[in-house]
């Protein structure tokens, strides 16, 4: 069995007296892509904010565990949806900001942060856009700008909250090229997602529905009684040997790229 990167036992997430994730006791493998998927509200997004510590458990534990050369260094990439998109500020200054966790907002670059920015913008395609404010940007350009501060800070695990949402093929693709980039250097990726096809290439899966349904390996999780399970038989439907989700808050937008159908 390979070694875990995150344990979690009894968890309990709650904002408040409203519980987001009921007692839920999973494991994420060290290194690969472990997909996290369920319908909205399901906890998605407040799992990789523990994760993250930005939350404390109201019960149980959950840990990330350290690797063999000491503390693990998380990044975290919020959905674009929750950033303020007109603030006056730039690209670069964007993506200089994933430097502060090492640096401190109030120290100078030295040249090895100068070199991990400009790498970051170089591998998400946006060097070009370094001078331009957040506010002229299309969706899928802030996606990547976003996505590139991630990679600009030190980390051996991101966190990636819908990346491939409703954006542009150029943004989808850098984005995805990355993703697997990112596991080949061994890095552990969590993403959230609302495609069915996309878990399914996962390595790794947790299938949530206000608790964790099911955690393990693609083919394990993602049968028709855990899918019916998180969803409901009114969003899951079975054609022949075709699953799909109908989930009315995630259909395609017209222009927009679909990154895979929501099907398996």
């Amino acid at each position: 069995m390979s070694p875990s990167a995150i344990k979690a036992e009894g968890l309990v997430l709650a904002y408040g007296p409203k519980i987001a994730l009921d007692s839920s006791r999973f494991e994420v493998p060290l290194g690969g892509i472990t997909a996290l998927i369920g319908p909205n509200g399901s906890g998605k997004s407040t799992l990789l904010n523990a994760i993250a510590g930005l939350i404390e458990p109201a019960a149980g534990t959950i840990e990330v565990l350290h690797g063999g050369e000491g503390a693990r260094f998380i990044s975290y990439v919020l959905q674009t949806t929750k950033v303020n998109a007109v603030l006056p500020i730039t690209v670069r200054e964007v993506v200089t900001m994933g430097r502060y966790a090492t640096t401190g907002p109030g120290r100078r670059l030295q040249a090895e942060d100068r070199a991990a920015i400009d790498e970051a913008m170089e591998r998400m395609g946006i060097t070009d856009l370094r001078d331009r404010h957040l506010g002229e940007l299309s969706g899928g350009q802030r996606q990547r700008v976003f996505v590139a501060q991630g990679l600009a800070q030190e980390h051996d695990m991101l966190l990636l909250d819908e990346p491939l949402t409703g954006l542009d093929l150029t943004s989808a693709q850098a984005i995805d090229d990355v993703i697997h980039a990112e596991t080949n250097r061994g890095c552990t990726i969590l993403i959230t997602t609302h495609d069915l096809a996309e878990a399914h290439v996962a390595s790794h899966v947790l299938l949530l529905s206000g608790r964790v349904v099911a955690s393990g390996p693609p083919r394990e999780v993602l049968t028709v009684g855990n899918l019916t399970t998180a969803y409901g038989p009114n969003l899951l439907h079975v054609e022949g040997q075709r699953l799909f989700i109908d989930d009315p808050a995630h259909r395609p937008v017209p222009g927009r790229h679909v990154h895979r159908d929501r099907s398996a």
